[in-house]
């Protein structure tokens, strides 16, 4: 059954800027953004996702970690962070459309932390805010057929994939499939449902903006459980996709690397030959000397193989 919500203007308006930026992302060679910028945007969503769930630590302590450092902090706090740099370092060999590959990261992100790591809850769950009760969750029974349901509207529904994302977040919070988790896995979920069409996601800060507008995105969950559908939570995450990517595009005199270059013009070729002209042709700011110097720099370090020489001179990535 597909999940209800409606399609609004300001849905309609946001997917429309959201397609813009996503182009313009693109023409400026920003759908992988430059090394640097992606180690720092990983780490702020690292931070922010953990901070939203109460983590005490910096975000000069979560980069000490990653460097192999030592921290001195809570040990829960810790293993937390740990848990979340392995689930992301792991994102790549996550399928989105797969419920086990979803308990699979749950079980990552939550080694340690609960006994249940990876496992859909076996007991009734609500949710307090407060003195109050703010959501009870569906009974565990219930579990394996919603998620499945959710899974099945998510691979074979003919929505665009930027509202599907928001319907499985917010859907997921909703049957709070797990004991603990359930949070840190909505986020993670929805950058690898969007990354896996716009690889431009996976480098976001998308938990960043959300931890600023934390307030607001209790909020639209709260009211789209009170109207028993997620079109207020959809309005509100397109907001926060957008607000991203324009983000992304404010970075002024952004200068590739070499290594930017060579991993940017991959998923342009795949698998097939190309010249030195072609790849010149993709990054028209650079000279034709620069081009080389790539290319030679790639041969090197065994990224692509050559065929052929001077003029007939061919390529193709390893």
């Amino acid at each position: 059954m597909k999940p209800p919500y409606k399609i609004t203007g300001k849905i309609l308006k946001l997917i429309a800027s959201i397609s813009e930026k996503i182009g313009a992302v693109n023409a400026a060679h920003l759908n992988k953004p430059p090394t640097e910028l992606r180690k720092k945007n990983r780490i702020k969503t690292i931070h922010s996702s953990l901070e939203i769930e109460g983590n005490t630590l910096t975000i000069e302590q979560i980069t000490a970690i990653i460097e192999n450092k030592k921290v001195v902090g809570p040990k829960k706090d810790i293993l937390e962070a740990k848990n979340a740099i392995a689930v992301y370092n792991y994102i790549d060999k996550l399928n989105p459309y797969k419920l086990n590959s979803f308990c699979e990261a749950h079980k990552i992100l939550m080694n340690g932390l609960i006994e249940s790591a990876g496992k859909l809850r076996s007991k009734s769950v609500g949710i307090v805010k407060g003195t109050e009760i703010a959501h009870i969750a569906p009974p565990s029974e219930m579990l394996k057929p919603l998620m499945n349901d959710l899974f099945n509207y998510l691979k074979n529904d003919d929505d665009l994939i930027l509202i599907k994302s928001c319907v499985f977040h917010y859907e997921m919070e909703f049957i709070h499939p797990f004991i603990d988790g359930n949070g840190r896995m909505g986020r993670l979920w929805q950058t690898l449902i969007l990354k896996n069409a716009y690889p431009v996601f996976e480098y976001l800060p998308i938990e960043a903006l959300i931890k600023n507008r934390q307030e607001h995105y209790y909020e639209s969950l709260g009211k789209s459980d009170n109207t028993g559908e997620s079109t207020v939570f959809i309005e509100f995450m397109l907001e926060i996709m957008l607000e991203s990517l324009e983000e992304l595009l404010t970075i002024q005199n952004v200068s590739l690397t070499n290594i930017d270059r060579i991993d940017l013009f991959k998923p342009c070729v795949k698998d097939d030959y190309f010249t030195r002209k072609e790849y010149l042709k993709n990054f028209r700011e650079i000279s034709s000397a620069t081009a080389s110097r790539d290319l030679k720099f790639a041969l090197e370090n065994g990224i692509i193989e050559k065929i052929g020489e001077k003029n007939k001179t061919r390529y193709r990535y390893n």
